[in-house]
């Protein structure tokens, strides 16, 4: 079944129930009305604090950018590019491209204009809509496109180069444009994190899209009743297919325009948030806010929060074990995924296993999985290789690049990238990403456990692990480490600290410094690569010289 069938059933079933609700915290922060209250005297809607749209309205609004495309000549095969931050729009935008048979193609927020143009070349994008953010970095690059003939804008102030989202969506039907759509027909492209240069263009159809609902749905049981709380990127597959299981029973949700603890907190207070799925450092700032007493939990109604689950990188043990002791109702679950396998749900923990926090766990819903060496083997039990996952939601190549999708796809197998290793009872630990291993005077050193470890020092906000050039062990572990805010720490410090550690797992360059990390919340460790190994080589030839 197409995804969008899942809109138009929605839309038949609940017209009049609250399907999304926008919340944007900047535009009330020094109010001391009620979130209701606010928006009732704010006459600009760009600046409400507060928006919602029901089932049918969202199904509408939906059909008339899909009947714009249309009357633009834009049919089944296309591609529609989205250049929006997380607003009310960007679903039913999303979801009008699909219901026109087009593949949409969402881009990444932070792309400079160099990459916005890359993507667009690479995915023989067709038509765009962006928001007031990028009219700038759009500008510089509209007519070196010349395969694009709409540049849509969305917003108030439209600039000379594009069109009026607004003036021109108002003339158009708001029926469902009732194109033929099946499983196999291509739904959208997204883009790999680009961590490793520029990104690559990974095709998915339908099939993958109503996959990752139904898996969704499994591992977290939500009914009509939940309320998802979405802050993450809508560009990228890990929030939109989180949010797809409770799009699939119809429950609502809340788009929060903003990642502050109290922001946060307040939403899914007022909101009645249920579930909340949340990157690794705005969790751990959700908790040094607490635990520094710059936020009372008391003053919130969190009694409707269910269950809060983690994805998108490794998630260190002593952070669960800290969110357990505030928040020892919740019910905890981590998701691994990537883009090539419809972002998350292909690994997930369970909630019933707790116990095994610092797993990913075992196969998603409707998924397999293996670890094997080098040749494809399946390795012993216990033995580190490379992940590989087997399942609906597996892409169906990298657009226009048939060299790397042989490097990822073996037959029905995805090669992820990630070196991981099964315990005792079948439970998957990732040690790390395959081109992140880092070999120090022949031992294999994965910098991820060395991260876990020093995630337990009570003064560490955030640490990134990479390899250093070396002339006698060809590479070094070295640790560059995000202090916590407020407090001071030692070379010295840290050095003894690591005692406990194996003495070649111990890092032997200690670098305080902000730890970068993508919208996703994975570590940039090609930037930090960048400057350090960079400094590393001079040293070393200096050192020689």
């Amino acid at each position: 079944m197409p995804i969008t069938e899942i809109l138009q059933k929605n839309a038949d079933f609940y017209p009049n129930d609250v399907s999304l609700v926008e919340i944007n915290p900047k535009s009330y922060e020094n109010s001391r009305m009620t979130w209701q209250e606010y928006s009732l005297i704010v006459n600009n809607p760009n600046e409400a604090y507060r928006k919602e749209i029901t089932w049918g309205e969202f199904n509408k609004k939906a059909n008339r950018f899909a009947n714009l495309l249309l009357t633009r000549g834009i049919k089944k095969g296309d591609k529609v590019a989205i250049l929006l931050m997380n607003c009310m729009e960007w679903l039913p935008i999303y979801f009008g491209v699909l219901k026109t048979g087009a593949m949409a193609v969402p881009l990444n927020y932070r792309y400079a204009a160099d990459e916005i143009k890359y993507c667009l070349d690479l995915a023989d994008v067709d038509f765009i809509v962006f928001g007031p953010e990028f009219t700038g970095r759009v500008e510089t690059i509209c007519n070196k496109v010349s395969r694009i003939k709409t540049w849509l804008y969305l917003g108030e102030d439209c600039p000379s180069f594009a069109e009026s989202y607004d003036d021109l969506v108002a003339y158009c039907s708001a029926k469902n444009p009732a194109i033929k759509l099946c499983d196999d027909d291509f739904a959208a492209i997204y883009f790999s994190s680009g961590t490793t240069g520029f990104p690559k263009a990974i095709i998915h159809k339908h099939r993958s899209l109503m996959h990752a609902a139904m898996t969704e749905q499994n591992h977290h049981s939500q009914t009509k009743d939940d309320v998802f709380l979405c802050i993450p990127p809508l560009y990228h597959t890990g929030a939109k297919m989180h949010w797809f299981g409770s799009f699939l029973v119809g429950g609502k949700a809340v788009i929060l325009k903003g990642i502050k603890p109290e922001w946060i907190l307040k939403a899914v207070s007022d909101e009645g948030c249920s579930i909340v799925w949340l990157l690794v450092p705005w969790a751990q700032d959700i908790l040094d806010a607490v635990e520094r007493g710059e936020i009372n939990l008391e003053d919130y109604d969190l009694s409707k929060w269910r269950l809060m689950h983690i994805g998108a990188q490794p998630v260190p043990p002593s952070l669960i074990k800290r969110w357990k002791q505030h928040f020892p109702n919740h019910s905890y679950d981590t998701n691994y995924g990537l883009s090539e396998s419809i972002g998350p749900g292909c690994v997930h923990l369970g909630v019933e296993n707790e116990h095994k926090v610092g797993a990913i766990g075992k196969a998603g819903f409707g998924w397999e999985t293996k670890i094997v060496d080098e040749k494809g083997n399946t390795v012993e039990r216990g033995e580190v290789g490379e992940l590989a996952v087997k399942g609906p939601g597996v892409m169906t190549a990298y657009y226009k690049d048939e060299k790397a999708t042989a490097e990822v796809l073996r037959g029905e197998w995805l090669h992820t990238g990630d070196m991981a290793c099964e315990d005792e009872d079948g439970f998957i630990f990732l040690v790390d990403r395959k081109k992140d291993v880092i070999i120090s005077g022949g031992e294999n050193l994965y910098p991820v456990q060395i991260e876990d470890f020093l995630r337990r020092h009570d003064k560490i906000s955030d640490v990134a692990v990479i390899g250093l050039p070396d002339a006698r062990l060809g590479e070094i572990a070295a640790a560059i480490i995000q202090i916590k805010d407020g407090l001071s720490a030692t070379e010295a410090e840290i050095e003894e600290f690591c005692l406990d550690l194996p003495r070649y797992k111990r890092p032997r360059k200690i670098i305080f410094a902000d730890v970068p990390r993508n919208p996703t919340g994975k570590i940039e460790k090609p930037k930090l690569r960048e400057k350090y190994c960079g400094e590393s080589v001079v040293a070393q030839q200096n050192e020689i010289g």
